[in-house]
């Protein structure tokens, strides 16, 4: 099964779930973009609405984090702001918690990698201490100045036993706009956490999201379906709800 859903629920959590369910939808990440806004109390509501609603959640951590910053004092802060965002998404029943993990800033790949395995093998003691049931999800990000290739993160995974959120846009503006879909799907498990979106993009990588090319989006659907995996795709294009319902109707396309 193919879950698709927005990012964001333009406004009112409760009343946007509702409304997505309401327009066909199975799936919705919360973001914590500038901050963990949301308190334990109002997570606990969104985990009781969605006991009718059966969205799948996940939640997407503030983009203020660098695990790999040359102060400490970052790091620090950017493990507070990944935890945060794993209790609050353990309170509301979200599984997946998304973040971008960092910045080369004039280092080796492989020496980031081991910065970053460091402290997200810390982070996940942590959240095994607390029993949140949740999984970090490190994301492929856009930018060549950036940790997180595919192979970097499925490498982490190996190491930390953390999960991954792959995102397809930030891939395609790596990778200078081509991408073997099908090569990509056989090296993930059996459910995917993804992202999607259109993408401009330069020679140093992303640029910013854009509304979805169809034909992109096609390029990905049709060997992720023969693949027969799971996969929740969360739309992060600027005009979110109607490129994830696009993204609906090409998928119901694909299996006539």
């Amino acid at each position: 099964m193919i879950s698709l859903g927005p990012a964001g629920t333009n406004g009112n959590v409760l009343a946007g779930m509702d409304f997505i369910k309401k327009k066909g939808l199975n799936a919705v990440e919360i973001e914590f973009t500038h901050g963990v806004w949301m308190n334990s109390s109002y997570a606990k509501e969104v985990k009781t609405i969605n006991k009718t609603l059966n969205l799948k959640l996940s939640v997407h951590a503030p983009y203020f984090i660098n695990l790999a910053s040359l102060e400490p004092e970052k790091i620090v802060a950017s493990k507070k702001r990944i935890l945060d965002s794993c209790k609050r998404a353990h309170e509301m029943g979200a599984k997946y918690v998304v973040f971008h993990p960092g910045f080369l800033m004039g280092r080796r790949r492989d020496v980031v990698h081991e910065l970053i395995t460091k402290e997200i093998t810390e982070l996940q003691q942590t959240v095994n201490d607390n029993k949140w049931n949740v999984v970090l999800a490190p994301e492929t990000t856009g930018k060549l100045s950036q940790y997180g290739d595919l192979d970097e993160l499925l490498l982490l995974k190996k190491k930390v036993g953390c999960g991954i959120c792959v995102d397809f846009a930030h891939l395609l503006a790596r990778n200078a706009g081509v991408l073997n879909y099908s090569l990509i799907i056989s090296k993930l498990e059996s459910h995917i956490h993804a992202h999607f979106s259109g993408i401009e993009y330069t020679e140093k990588g992303e640029k910013k999201h854009i509304p979805i090319k169809e034909h992109e989006f096609i390029s990905l659907a049709k060997p992720l379906l023969k693949s027969g995996k799971t996969a929740t795709i969360i739309c992060e294009s600027p005009v979110t709800l109607k490129d994830t319902l696009k993204m609906k109707s090409i998928i119901e396309r694909l299996k006539k």
